[in-house]
């Protein structure tokens, strides 16, 4: 379960977002709306443990993150508007070097199936650096189907998406809520989730 009571954030002189309140249950998905600079991504890096708010408190199964430290980390997976991956390293090595540093070393079959899902089997063999933003962007979700964080956070995930790629996106998020996760995510646009959705407007 995760918990976040009254959160308060403030950026140099300008407060973001006050009175954030909210508890999600596994199976749930808060999905945050609001125009750029309202404090979105902030709210996900609070919620990571990467920021700490001005005021409140987020907490993990009863338990303040903070107090969690690494073991709350070890349950996350944080995907934000970089896609994390290493220019010169192709689509299959960036995945295989990610689940082995996540402790989950994954076969290149299953490598290469979480590419296939999200269309990006195609260019597996090239270097990342190669590949469009959307190609890119395609890789960096498919990291998600390998591993087996039990929440997921996910800043603009459809950036940079085509049709096609959105709806493979909005199914994977629904096995994973399905499986009881939970899930925290931005976008300006819908996503199309079939399991149950909360929405936060930031203003």
């Amino acid at each position: 379960m995760l918990d976040a009571t009254d959160l308060e954030c403030v950026r140099g002189t300008r407060r973001l977002f006050k009175g954030v309140s909210f508890r999600l249950v596994p199976g749930e998905c808060l999905f945050v709306q609001g125009p750029n600079g309202s404090g979105k991504t902030s709210l996900l890096r609070i919620l990571s443990g990467l920021a700490r708010p001005e005021r409140g408190e987020v907490r993990w199964d009863g338990q303040a993150i903070g107090s969690i430290g690494p073991e709350y980390h070890a349950l996350l997976a944080y995907c934000g508007h970089a896609n994390a991956l290493k220019e010169d390293l192709t689509p299959v090595e960036n995945l295989q070097a990610a689940a082995a540093l996540d402790g989950r070393p994954s076969t290149l079959e299953a490598v290469r199936e979480a590419l296939d899902a999200f269309g990006a089997g195609a260019f597996h063999v090239l270097p990342v650096r190669a590949l469009s933003q959307g190609q890119k962007r395609r890789v960096a979700l498919a990291r998600l189907r390998l591993c087996a964080r039990r929440l997921w956070l996910l800043d603009e995930p459809l950036a940079a998406l085509d049709a096609s790629a959105q709806t493979t996106f909005a199914a994977m998020v629904d096995r994973h809520l399905a499986g009881a996760g939970i899930a925290v995510l931005t976008s300006h646009q819908p996503v199309g989730l079939r399991a149950p959705t909360r929405t936060l407007s930031l203003s």
